[in-house]
């Protein structure tokens, strides 16, 4: 390839879709802790958004096994509209006494790390101001810090618990387990159209239009890990959603890789060389 290739900044990510073993608990979660609301639900599926559009897509697999050693989901980040907001949410996992995994102040964003019911892994983030991101191609410029829960929460001290979160809220990123950072870059970047912005030896942060980044991949599950079992838990697919032009280009660079692509409808899904899945769509189809 001549050059690397570049998506325009115009990109969007859309819902995030997930396999869960308990659909009724799974919905039940993401409204009390989360705070979304649900949009459809049958028997197997739920769509849940926070007002706007759809951002979680819940398919139920009864059998389903839970993560293992393997590629995959680590987690989807569900982006405020502001750090008040991400405090309101913080409030709100506080009410449901909804356990934490982690808490971290990365500079560029401040961030809250959980687990859905099943394992899956979840962001709830805030971004900070691009004029203090700050250099974003040194690693230490996102190297997290211990996030000031008691801070975060005096911006809604006094406010009632609210049940549901922003209609603002996006999703903000994915970040997924792979088996080599390199390979990854070589299909997000070369093939896909991301531009890396911040390499660690074991994890890549790469983005379009100077974002910190729309998704993450890292080796620390291990280097060489394979793809993640049919039937287990996780990420079903993620989905971009970008102008025609851009969604035909990637198109055919993805054919002339060889690469196989499912069509449906004008989108298009893709698999990594650790098969976990994107849906390519068009913006305002």
């Amino acid at each position: 390839m001549s050059s690397t290739p570049k998506l325009a900044d115009s990109l969007d990510l859309g819902p995030v879709h997930i396999t869960v073993t308990d659909l009724d608990r799974s919905v039940g979660f993401y409204q009390d802790a989360i705070g979304l609301q649900v949009r459809e639900h049958t028997d197997t599926e739920a769509s849940l958004g926070a007002g706007g559009g759809e951002l979680l897509h819940l398919v139920e697999d009864r059998d389903a096994r839970p993560a293992g050693r393997h590629a995959g989901l680590y987690h989807f980040a569900l982006l405020h509209p502001s750090r008040r907001e991400l405090a309101r949410a913080v409030a709100r996992l506080t009410a449901t006494r909804t356990p934490l995994s982690g808490a971290s102040d990365h500079g560029i964003s401040e961030a809250i790390y959980l687990p859905d019911p099943d394992g899956n892994g979840i962001e709830l983030a805030a971004d900070r101001s691009r004029d203090r991101w700050g250099d974003l191609s040194d690693p230490a410029t996102v190297g997290p810090q211990p996030l000031d829960l008691q801070a975060l929460l005096a911006t809604v001290a006094g406010e009632e618990v609210r049940r549901h979160a922003d209609s603002a809220l996006a999703v903000g990123h994915l970040h997924l387990h792979v088996g080599d950072v390199d390979q990854g870059l070589a299909f997000y970047r070369e093939l896909i159209g991301f531009e890396a912005k911040t390499l660690f030896p074991s994890a890549a942060f790469v983005s379009v239009g100077g974002y910190h980044h729309h998704l993450a991949f890292n080796t620390w599950r291990g280097e060489g890990v394979p793809p993640a079992p049919a039937g287990s838990v996780g990420l079903r697919h993620w989905t971009v959603l970008l102008d025609a032009a851009d969604l035909d280009g990637v198109k055919r660079r993805l054919a002339d890789a060889g690469i196989a692509v499912e069509d449906g409808n004008g989108s298009a899904l893709v698999r990594d060389p650790w098969d976990n899945a994107l849906l390519l769509g068009e913006r305002g189809a």
